[in-house]
């Protein structure tokens, strides 16, 4: 059954899964970014945000959290691959730590589009 088609892509599912627990369990970025998911879908339900919103919020927190383990992902095959400091590799890095800063940067003004009307500042 498993090398069927169907049976390989719950593999892969299988496979993805333990990834995202390591991702949650071991890298503080990402638990960082889980509790502010949790604060903002809290937000979403007290406020009572239109479909749309939803869709913009999750759609902006599956972005941060992609980046995020993309980032990660990135810095341990450098790490990996040259253990020692080395410039190329440092550059490689904050490229990648970069991306995850477009990626808040993009969701912060979407919470900011979506809450503040909320709060009465806009």
């Amino acid at each position: 059954m498993w090398n069927s088609f169907l049976g390989k892509r719950l593999k892969g599912c299988g496979y993805a899964t333990k990834g995202a627990y390591m991702l949650i369990k071991n890298e503080a970025s990402i638990q960082v970014q889980l509790f502010i998911s949790i604060v903002v879908t809290i937000a979403g339900f007290y406020f009572e945000i239109s479909n749309t919103e939803w869709m913009i919020q999750i759609f902006a927190i599956g972005l941060v959290m992609t980046a995020e383990g993309l980032n990660t992902a990135s810095e341990e095959i450098a790490n990996f691959v040259h253990p020692d400091f080395h410039n190329k590799i440092g550059y490689i890095k904050d490229v990648a730590a970069g991306a995850v800063f477009f990626a808040a940067i993009a969701a912060m003004v979407i919470a900011g589009i979506i809450y503040f009307p909320k709060f009465g500042w806009i």
